[in-house]
């Protein structure tokens, strides 16, 4: 089965049983995925649908540090099950142990020698843990690597 036939079979048991937080999120998921089919005229791989599912976490995850320092747990929660909905489709999520593990051996392999190198080891890093972990993570880890 599809990511998107998951989905819009997810959509289906969110309506029949009343969840109106799981219905939301997978109809905005949805969306976007639509939106970017009908703008480029194609037809999306899960590939593709795992790197828009990847942009609204991390655009749920920036939101809740905002929601956080306008004292809304009402909206901290909400968006918290929200990232809980969404991990669902997507890969297995790294610890940060071995993401610190994937960036000292990329380290390695691109002959990073300072922080200077950063684009050179995130370009690298990227592929890797594409779809298992936020860039922000990766990029954190690389300069606690190199400090």
């Amino acid at each position: 089965m599809s990511l998107k036939e998951k989905l819009m079979e997810d959509l289906k048991d969110s309506m029949k049983s009343k969840d109106r937080i799981k219905k939301d999120t997978i109809t905005m998921v949805r969306a976007a995925i639509k939106q970017r089919e009908v703008d480029e005229r194609i037809e999306l791989s899960d590939d593709d649908i795992l790197d828009i599912i990847s942009k609204q976490l991390k655009e749920k995850r920036m939101a809740i540090e905002e929601f956080k320092k306008g004292q809304r747990d009402d909206l901290v929660e909400l968006t918290e099950q929200e990232i809980d909905i969404l991990l669902k489709y997507l890969p297995e999520q790294l610890t940060e142990e071995e993401v610190e593990q994937i960036v000292l051996d990329t380290i390695k392999e691109v002959n990073a020698t300072s922080i200077k190198d950063i684009g050179l080891i995130m370009k690298a890093v990227m592929p890797k843990v594409k779809g298992r972990t936020d860039g922000n993570i990766v990029n954190k880890i690389v300069r606690k690597i190199f400090n």
